[in-house]
C-alpha cells in the first residue's frame, strides 16, 4: 500500500500489526526512508479531546523506534488516552540515510506528524527526548504552515545551544559524531550510522527556535541529575519565549530517565493542551 500527500510526502510499506497498530515506512521531503510505527490508545475515556490527540516521539541519539525505552514511553502515553506514533531518525534502527544530529530531523518528524494527521488524527503533539528534544522544538519553530505542523510541544532533556561540551558525556559524543573512528563506533556500537559532512549552514538552534513557537504549548522538562546538560540549558530555553517549565528532582538523562509517572504526566500535558 503507498499514498502520496501535500509537499512530497510519501507513506509506504503499511502493515497491520495488531488491531489497530501499524507499522509503516515514510518517506521524507528529501527522500529518505523512516520507519515508524502507529498505536491507537488503550485508555478508557470518553473525552474526544483526548482520545482524538496523537502523540509523535522524537527518541534520542542512538535511539530507535523499537528500544525498549521508546516503546515503554508508547505505552504509557497510550494508556493516558493518546494515540502514539513512535519512529527511528534517518541513520538509526530501521530507517535509512545518515543521522545528522539534530539538523535534518525536522523532516523526519514533520512525515510522522504528517502521517498521524492521514491516520484522522486533527490534533498532533510531539515529544522529544534529548537530540529529539532539540528537533521537536526546531520543527515547532521552522514548520507552523503545514499539515506537518504540531499542535503542542514537549522537550524533554533538550540542549538549548550547539557544541556544548561542558560534561564529559557530551565531550565524548562530540567525539563519536566528529572523528572517523568515533563513527565508527557509532555504526557499530550503538547501532548510528552518522554523516561524517559538518553543518553547512549551521541550523537554527533550539534557544533560537523557542521564541518562534508560540502560540504553540511549550512544556521544556528536565532533570536535576542530567549528566550531559546542566540546568542552565532548560533555564535558556523556557527563559526565551512562552513555556512551562519542570525541573525533575532525582532525574538524569532522556528517555531511560523518564519515569512512568512522568511520561503518564508528559501524557496528561500533551493530549490536553
Amino acid at each position: 500500500m503507498s499514498s502520496e500527500g501535500e509537499g512530497g510526502f510519501h507513506m509506504v510499506d503499511v502493515s497491520l500489526i495488531t488491531s489497530g497498530s501499524r507499522r509503516a515506512m515514510l518517506r521524507t521531503d528529501d527522500g529518505v526512508r523512516i520507519e515508524a510505527v502507529y498505536e491507537p490508545s488503550t485508555a478508557s475515556v470518553t473525552d474526544t479531546a483526548v482520545t482524538g490527540t496523537a502523540v509523535v516521539v522524537a527518541h534520542g541519539f542512538t535511539g530507535a523506534a523499537d528500544r525498549p525505552a521508546v516503546r515503554r514511553a508508547a505505552q504509557v502515553l497510550a494508556g493516558r488516552g493518546a494515540a502514539v506514533v513512535t519512529f527511528s531518525f534517518r541513520g538509526h534502527g530501521g530507517s535509512g540515510g545518515r543521522s545528522t544530529v539534530g539538523d535534518r530531523e525536522v523532516l523526519d518528524l514533520s512525515a510522522a506528524v504528517r502521517w498521524a494527521r492521514e491516520l484522522g488524527h486533527a490534533r498532533v503533539a510531539t515529544l522529544g527526548f534529548s537530540m529529539g528534544g532539540s528537533v521537536v522544538l526546531r520543527h515547532a519553530a521552522l514548520d507552523r504552515e503545514t499539515e506537518g505542523r504540531a499542535d503542542a510541544v514537549a522537550a524533554v532533556s533538550a540542549p538549548a545551544r550547539w557544541y556544548y561540551r561542558g560534561t564529559a558525556p557530551m565531550r565524548r559524543l562530540h567525539w563519536v559524531v566528529t572523528r572517523p573512528a568515533g563513527r565508527l563506533v557509532g555504526r557499530y556500537g550503538f547501532g548510528t550510522r552518522i554523516d561524517r559532512r559538518a553543518w553547512d549552514p549551521v541550523p537554527l538552534s533550539p534557544v533560537e527556535a523557542v521564541p518562534l513557537i508560540a502560540p504553540t504549548p511549550l512544556l521544556i522538562v528536565h532533570g536535576d541529575r542530567d549528566a550531559y546538560f546542566p540546568l542552565d540549558h532548560p533555564r535558556m530555553l523556557a527563559g526565551a519565549g512562552e513555556a512551562e517549565l519542570w525541573l525533575e528532582r532525582g532525574m538524569g538523562h532522556a528517555e531511560n530517565a523518564a519515569d512512568d509517572e512522568l511520561l503518564a504526566r508528559l501524557g496528561d500535558w500533551l493530549t490536553r493542551g
